[in-house]
């Protein structure tokens, strides 16, 4: 009954990191990367689909994105989105391909992404702590229908407390390399 509270309890905790380790890859470094196009949607075929899917991104220099649409009917719409999602990029077309200039950014801009990661990474944190919160009210009603002892009820707490931060230092790990690069000149 316990490892499949914990085993729930650490997938549960996983996607919450890997949602913040998402979040940080669509944040603008100064670098390009194939990544910060990622929240792009290209109204196309009807729908509102992610660039990727009507498109190829390629990032050939540390200054340059290079989108190639699939049909030269998308290159309009795929414009259209770049701008929309409003990441300060003004694509350049040339025919079927969109060449994306990623400029520099200033101290003051660099300072705003820091801290939206630092929220980021706090909101993560904060949904780690409900899933923990969730995870003891289970092993206390557990506990309380009998079905473990108060001793394995005990250390049941301190296993999810133990997962609780290991998945919390993760989370720190990912935000001080991404603090780190966002500020790096």
């Amino acid at each position: 009954m316990l490892k499949e509270i914990y085993k729930e309890t650490q997938e549960r905790m996983k996607k919450s990191v890997d949602a913040v380790a998402r979040e940080f890859n669509a944040v603008r470094t100064g670098k390009a990367t194939v990544q910060l196009l990622d929240t792009v949607k290209v109204a196309a075929y009807g729908s509102q689909l992610p660039l990727n899917q009507v498109a190829t991104i390629a990032a050939p220099e540390p200054r340059l994105l290079v989108v190639q649409a699939f049909e030269k009917g998308t290159v309009g719409e795929i414009v259209k989105g770049i701008q929309k999602a409003d990441l300060g990029f003004n694509p350049i077309v040339e025919g079927q391909v969109i060449r994306i200039p990623v400029p520099p950014l200033n101290e003051e801009r660099r300072q705003e992404l820091a801290r939206h990661c630092r929220i980021v990474a706090e909101e993560g944190r904060v949904a780690i702590r409900n899933i923990r919160r969730d995870a003891n009210d289970r092993i206390k009603k557990v506990q309380k229908d009998k079905e473990i002892s108060e001793d394995q009820e005990k250390d049941g707490l301190n296993e999810v407390q133990r997962i609780t931060d290991e998945l919390t230092s993760e989370i720190d790990d990912i935000l001080e390399k991404k603090e780190k690069d966002v500020l790096e000149v």
